[in-house]
């Protein structure tokens, strides 16, 4: 229903107009509505327009950045955010957009400059802690981003994303019942977050606590079933518990939701190999190699353990 009052909505703003091309509200509010509902070249056009009658209008400028950055130009959102900044530099809003501007484009540090001139006017703003985090994480200094996750949950312990990043820094700290603590949050608030499984499973599977890992891809794969890693521990678990029907099972399971996966095709071959079914063995393998794109092993290997395999 709302998009339908949205679209009569931009109806109306256009039979306004073509009566009165100069009812600048009018446009204005149909360059909201396009921007809102995802016409962005006819917003865009909107903008423009009126960016030609009121040249020093911030807020014209920053909306046409938005515009820009979901066409997903990104110098030309980087202009606009820049020209609204010039014309109104005391807008946070502006440097934070900018900031995101300059994360795709991976101008971290930039980026890291956009979201400290938000933080020196709203210093709980949870989001820019999280992306100066995100920004210190692509520059490979984890310390410090830590320290920006945990400031960003003290302000929102809502924030899953920051949980997730914690976790994942704890991990690598050998910090691991702390990760384990960051993950466990992660999937209190968003229950089907797959990836936290996963991580958890992971831990799991490096302490060689098997049954718990098994536990956790299990609902890794509930949550995201064509989660290829996932599958691939599950198998090597049930290989190293001797569980080699099961492992069968789940690598059919696997290459029924993912068919075209060189890597399930060799797991799948080092099964039947186990279990002595040379002709299977010899088809998964070659299957394996057409799908070299997703296969971690290389055709060379595979082709000389085929040869002592099947000799």
């Amino acid at each position: 229903m709302n998009d339908d009052k949205d679209l009569q909505e931009i109806q109306e703003l256009q039979a306004v107009l073509r009566e009165d091309s100069s009812n600048f509200q009018a446009r204005r509010r149909l360059a909201v509505v396009l921007l809102d509902k995802g016409f962005n070249e006819e917003a865009l056009k909107q903008f423009q327009f009126l960016i030609s009658i009121f040249p020093q209008d911030a807020g014209l400028y920053y909306n046409k950045g938005i515009v820009h950055e979901k066409m997903r130009d990104l110098p030309k959102a980087e202009h606009a955010y820049l020209k609204a900044i010039e014309l109104a530099p005391d807008e946070t809003d502006f440097y934070y957009n900018l900031g995101l501007v300059y994360i795709d484009m991976k101008e971290f540090d930039k980026a890291i400059e956009m979201f400290k001139r938000v933080l020196e006017t709203d210093t709980d703003d949870s989001n820019s802690f999280f992306n100066l985090g995100l920004c210190y994480v692509k520059k490979e200094q984890p310390d410090i981003a830590k320290i920006c996750f945990m400031k960003a949950v003290a302000i929102n312990n809502n924030d899953i994303f920051a949980h997730f990043h914690l976790g994942y820094i704890y991990k690598n700290e050998g910090k691991i019942d702390e990760a384990i603590a960051e993950y466990k949050k992660v999937i209190e608030q968003s229950p089907n977050y797959s990836w936290a499984y996963f991580n958890i499973a992971s831990i799991m599977y490096e302490k060689k606590d098997y049954n718990s890992a098994l536990t956790y891809l299990q609902k890794t794969l509930e949550y995201n079933p064509r989660d290829v890693e996932a599958y691939k521990i599950i198998t090597k678990i049930l290989f190293k518990l001797e569980r080699y029907d099961e492992a069968m099972m789940m690598m059919k399971a696997a290459l029924e939701e993912i068919p075209d996966n060189g890597d399930l095709f060799y797991l799948m071959a080092q099964i039947y190999k186990n279990k002595q079914m040379f002709d299977e063995y010899r088809q998964c393998m070659e299957l394996a190699t057409k799908h070299q794109e997703t296969l971690s092993v290389s055709p060379k290997q595979i082709h000389l353990e085929m040869e002592r395999t099947l000799s």
